[in-house]
């Protein structure tokens, strides 16, 4: 007996299809134009947000403005008790494409020993081997012969059109300092390069218009935008469509197959606790009846944490993207500094020789990236910073109020681990980062100030990376782990992806991951959606 043959026969609600997507995001979209594919199945995506009609999402360089816009869910982290207390900005993506039409188009897969990883907790089909398939599903990569690398994929990923001068100084400072540059997206990357990026021919590559603008075209997709997701149905112990609210009323999509969420690490957690899935003490006090009592929906939040020196350059950075000739560039031939994804190389590099692989990411941008990228440059700078791959410290989503219009409260617990290695390490990075700009490469080009913290040229460096760390480390925008996927009964999905306690319900987004990787999550998040496609597939 089929899935679909167990639903009701008689659908109830505003409208009924065979699968419910809630989410368009990196994982959301990749999945709903799968299923649509075989023409065999009738598919609802839900996106809370807008379409992607904004100008400043296809411009690459443009991606910060669309911070605290409609295009963003413009979540914030609780007070942070090792970062002094602040509250870190988290810009999430509320629009077609999810966080994929607002990220920096940094291709990253990673390392292939974190999949490795995963297998580990989830079983053999998350492995690397079993996942090189996908991602070379996903991507059409120019300007690569690697045959780990996909070349007819939906996803371009492309050289950078146009990188600031200062990134090529950049590179050739790294090789001063002892770092080998390489090609990117290796299976064990241990050194620097340029970086790929989500880009067709200077634009950005979001799910949304690499899956979703062809896919819409078929008549058994339909995506609905500005309905936000506010509970899953579920009747008997089985998941039979959603409630959401559109321009102003609730209304009920109902599912003869089944309803996957791909909100992501935050909105995820979120929806299934409100819809009586998580622990159950938490639950009862917000006076949700408990569907199935899992403890760890909402735990195991990790993220990457990034601190950076920003100093000042006499000129050649970003800060003059938004002259108007830039505009004109752009417009007329797809070039020029609106075509940087801000962030033009990185490396991994080890913080000690004690460490045997990899455990800090180095980035760095031809602009003074300040004020979490929510103020513009108060002058021309570059920025190099590390970032914590592999953190300890884990924290959470909960509930803040039954109203599912209120936000999720998001406590990540930055440097919170009871030894403090995570905050050794991140300083750790922080003095690599420093004997960069120590290099004759760097010094070339570098006026010997601080654009932040302001004077900084004048503490002592230990001074002033604690400095760094506690007034201006912030998320790098890459949380996962809310809903964890794993072969153990304590997980909250299964290696199937399949909510444990319910029926027909999936989830597919970066919640899933069992451990955050040593990469960016976009490309991976895409992945596990192509996975979801196939799966729902076989299963109905």
């Amino acid at each position: 007996m089929t899935a679909m043959s167990r639903r009701r026969s008689e659908p109830v609600g505003d409208e009924a299809c065979d699968v419910v997507v809630v989410g368009s995001g990196s994982a959301g979209a990749a999945l709903a134009a799968r299923l649509s594919e075989s023409g065999r199945l009738s598919v609802l995506l839900l996106e809370a947000g807008g379409a992607d009609t904004d100008r400043r999402i296809h411009i690459p360089a443009a991606f910060s403005q669309l911070f605290r816009s409609d295009a963003d869910w413009d979540y914030w982290t609780t007070p942070q008790e090792h970062l002094d207390g602040r509250r870190v900005y988290w810009p999430r993506g509320k629009v077609l494409g999810g966080s994929s039409s607002l990220n920096a188009m940094m291709w990253v897969r990673g390392f292939a020993a974190d999949y490795d990883g995963w297998a580990q907790r989830a079983g053999p089909t998350w492995s690397w081997d079993a996942l090189r398939p996908l991602f070379i599903r996903v991507e059409r990569t120019v300007g690569s012969s690697d045959s780990d690398h996909g070349t007819s994929g939906p996803v371009s990923v492309e050289p950078q059109r146009a990188p600031r001068p200062h990134t090529a100084t950049f590179l050739r400072a790294v090789q001063q300092a002892g770092y080998v540059v390489e090609g990117a997206n290796s299976l064990a990357p241990q050194g620097f390069t340029q970086t790929m990026v989500s880009q067709h021919r200077g634009a950005r590559a979001s799910t949304a218009t690499a899956y979703l603008a062809p896919a819409r075209r078929r008549p058994n997709l339909t995506v609905r935008t500005g309905a936000h997701v506010t509970k899953v149905v579920i009747e008997g112990g089985c998941a039979v469509g959603v409630e959401y609210r559109h321009d102003g009323v609730t209304r009920t999509a109902t599912a003869r197959g089944e309803v996957v969420l791909s909100g992501g690490a935050v909105n995820t957690p979120h929806l299934l606790m409100l819809s009586g899935i998580g622990p159950g003490d938490d639950l009862r006090r917000h006076g949700i009846d408990v569907v199935v009592d899992a403890p760890e929906v909402g735990l195991n939040l990790a993220d990457h944490l990034i601190a950076g020196h920003i100093v000042g350059v006499d000129a050649g950075s970003l800060k003059d993207a938004t002259r108007p000739s830039q505009l004109v560039s752009y417009l007329t031939r797809r070039t020029g500094m609106l075509t940087s994804n801000v962030a033009e190389a990185y490396g991994f590099v080890r913080s000690s020789i004690d460490v045997t692989e990899p455990d800090l990411e180095l980035l760095f941008a031809p602009v003074a990236y300040v004020g979490e990228g929510l103020v513009p440059p108060p002058r021309h700078g570059v920025t190099v910073g590390a970032i914590l791959l592999q953190p300890r410290s884990t924290g959470t989503v909960t509930l803040g109020s039954v109203d599912p219009m209120d936000p999720a409260v998001i406590d990540p617990l930055y440097l919170s681990d009871p030894d403090g290695a995570d905050r050794r390490v991140l300083l750790a990075g922080l003095r690599l980062c420093q004997q960069i700009l120590d290099t004759p490469a760097m010094t070339a080009i570098t006026d010997g100030t601080y654009v932040l913290p302001e004077g900084g040229e004048r503490l002592d460096p230990d001074e002033r990376a604690e400095r760094i760390v506690e007034e201006y480390a912030h998320t790098l925008y890459h949380p996962v782990g809310t809903a964890r996927m794993g072969s153990d009964v304590a997980s909250v999905v299964d290696p199937q992806l399949r909510v444990r306690g319910v029926s027909g319900l999936r989830v597919a987004d970066a919640s899933v991951m069992p451990t955050i990787i040593r990469g960016h999550t976009n490309a991976p998040s895409i992945v596990i959606g192509e996975r979801a496609a196939d799966l729902v597939l076989a299963e109905l």
